[in-house]
């Protein structure tokens, strides 16, 4: 059976990140007991994506005590116990492998942090590779991110392949750069300038089902 390469987004699309992060920033405000103002500064800066930067800008902002270093460590761990794939996303990748598709994830954000969600929803024993930007210092859509994420899976975005996520400009416009056909959660603002996705769904496990009644490769 020809093996197919399936790429994912992480946040938004296969995990809940804005759910955890919500949890995760309740338990470290409570934690150290910081202030509205701090809460809502971290909510803040931590809506879209988080680094240890943002630790190190909180420290000098409100001059606390806590090492930065630590607050990101807390961070990491707080949210790999927060963060929740649905089982039935679980089921579907699990579908994907038995029907000899190649599964990766590219995904922005801190490398760290990412791959903690990765491990601790039960995602990484369902993929062959990886790529979160923070292992080049590159983002989505840049096409150098998709070609390491098909190298760790062991292929090459010339056999081609999938790419489904939630970001418009990021997943499907860097699909499209990548030479993938593309699958769009839609959400989000479509903006100009972006081709549009050659499926559109309302959930990632409509994705899968795409894929796996696909026989045109």
């Amino acid at each position: 059976m020809q093996q197919r390469l399936a790429l994912f987004d992480l946040d938004g699309t296969l995990v809940d990140r804005q759910t955890a992060v919500r949890d995760a920033l309740t338990a470290l405000c409570r934690a150290y007991d910081f202030d509205v103002a701090t809460e809502q500064w971290l909510r803040h800066e931590l809506a879209d994506r988080a680094n240890p930067d943002n630790f190190v800008r909180l420290r000098r902002e409100f001059s606390l005590a806590v090492p930065a270093g630590q607050l990101w460590r807390e961070y990491v761990d707080l949210m790999a116990a927060a963060v929740t794939c649905r089982p039935e996303v679980l089921d579907g990748l699990a579908c994907l492998r038995a029907a000899a598709w190649t599964i990766g994830i590219v995904t922005n954000g801190a490398s760290d942090v990412q791959r903690a969600k990765i491990a601790a929803t039960g995602l990484a024993h369902l993929i062959d590779g990886v790529a979160v930007s923070g292992d080049l210092e590159i983002r989505k859509p840049d096409q150098r991110l998709y070609e390491l994420a098909a190298s760790r899976c062991g292929r090459n975005l010339t056999e081609g392949g999938w790419m489904t996520g939630d970001n418009p400009a990021g997943d499907i416009g860097g699909g499209h750069q990548a030479g993938l056909t593309t699958i769009w959660l839609r959400g989000r603002p479509w903006p100009d300038g972006v081709e549009a996705a050659h499926y559109t769904v309302d959930d990632v496990t409509d994705a899968i089902n795409i894929m796996l009644s696909d026989t045109s490769e």
